[in-house]
């Protein structure tokens, strides 16, 4: 029997945002995932915010596991499925850092520090190293071992994820050092559930720059392949809403890696109010002038129209758009959402903020009415150097191997 292309969606409420769990509501949870499940979706990628679940390092929340449960058997009733990601972390731009991770004398994680936020607030501090720091090492561990163990037997588990972007959280010191992180989370998971695949939430930069989260080697210690990737945030790509590039980065990694890839997070914001395809401009709250395309609805539909089956011809396991919601208008004067934020985050949904559907969700629903599955690759990402070659100059290599991808889908269908 063929394996079932994946439909998912990355979750956070429409009404909560990232202040979803500190503000738990089982009916609301209920409302949104009948609106996912009637669209012919089946996965749901769940973000476990690392200080809501962790308000202290030697301990996780009760309160958060028992909602956990709940969401777990509202999705059951649905025939949904969860992927669940831990350690979160980066979120649609901000930091999340858990309370006792904060130091303002500690050396900034990555070379690119964001808007940091503890407790849901924004804070002036910096943080230590989660892939280097004993209390995060040891408090990552019993956040795996204790929700692992509550809830592996679970009908609505389908995959644990052990991140979110994590680069933009905090850099290994080397890529070795990455690896044998994803090693070690991994083999921890597998002590407590031998069943279920573990992965980890890689995106753009991860192909694009050495950052100590390499694809070949995060990948070979997990069980599946995921990328994460938007043309609008590219140079290379040929525009905005080109079709052929998420296709192509789940076949750069593919290639990378040795398995197939799901294209676990891509989609793009839509501009409001039904408007034309326009482009945002703003200064964020570090004084960076910031550019954003936001497609109109109309648009973005024709995108993800024709990029599902590009999907299948590259031999993704999946696709999971992001997100569920643009945010109600309540949130928007707090992170991500806020005028000198993310701003765009607004409106990344499948659902506008009173909740009825955008056009690309009708786009999904006939795709998911066809019942695709998957399919071994008719185009792939033919690699010339070694994947350690490749990340001497990987945003060179990237760039090539797109116009040669190009080039040589032009030339057969010419």
């Amino acid at each position: 029997m063929s394996e079932l292309f994946v439909l998912g969606v990355n979750y956070w409420p429409r009404r909560k945002a990232m202040y979803w769990w500190s503000n738990f509501e089982a009916d609301e949870v209920r409302e949104e995932f009948d609106v996912i499940a009637s669209i012919g979706m089946n996965v749901v990628r769940l973000f476990l915010l690392w200080d809501d679940w962790q308000p202290e390092s030697t301990s996780v929340s009760s309160e958060r596991l028992r909602d956990f449960g709940t969401v777990c058997d509202i999705a059951a009733e649905r025939g949904l499925q969860l992927d669940v990601t831990f350690f979160t972390g980066h979120m649609s731009g901000p930091n999340w850092s858990p309370r006792w991770l904060l130091d303002k004398d500690a050396p900034a994680p990555s070379p690119f520090m964001r808007q940091v936020l503890s407790e849901g607030k924004v804070v002036d501090s910096s943080y230590r190293n989660m892939f280097h720091d004993e209390e995060a090492l040891a408090a990552s561990r019993l956040l795996l071992r204790t929700v692992v163990s509550e809830y592996k037997d679970h009908d609505a588990i389908w995959m644990w994820n052990l991140g979110n972007e994590p680069d933009l959280f905090a850099w290994p010191h080397s890529a070795q050092a990455g690896q044998q992180w994803v090693r070690e989370m991994r083999s921890l998971i597998r002590e407590v559930d031998p069943v279920h695949d573990v992965t980890c939430g890689l995106h753009s930069a991860n192909l694009l720059m050495d950052n100590g989260l390499n694809v070949d080697k995060v990948f070979a210690e997990t069980d599946v392949a995921v990328m994460h990737g938007y043309p609008m945030y590219v140079d290379f790509a040929r525009h905005p809403l080109d079709p052929d590039f998420m296709p192509y980065y789940c076949a750069l990694t593919s290639a990378l890696s040795g398995k197939p890839t799901l294209a676990e997070e891509w989609g793009g914001c839509t501009a409001p109010d039904g408007r034309d395809s326009e482009v945002w401009e703003w200064v964020t709250y570090k004084g960076v002038q910031r550019k954003q395309f936001m497609a109109s609805e109309t648009a973005l539909a024709e995108h993800i129209e024709a990029v599902l089956p590009k999907l299948v011809e590259v031999g993704s396991t999946g696709a999971m758009l992001w997100c569920y919601a643009d945010y109600i208008e309540a949130l928007w004067d707090r992170p991500p959402c806020d005028p000198d934020g993310a701003k765009h985050e607004r409106h990344f949904g499948l659902v506008r903020p009173d909740g009825s559907l955008k056009p690309h969700a009708e786009v999904i629903r006939k795709f998911a009415e066809t019942k695709p599955t998957v399919q071994p690759a008719k185009r792939t990402v033919t690699l010339d150097v070694t994947p350690d070659e490749y990340y001497q100059d990987p945003l060179h290599h990237a760039r090539r191997l797109y116009e040669d991808y190009i080039a040589r889908y032009e030339q057969e269908n010419a």
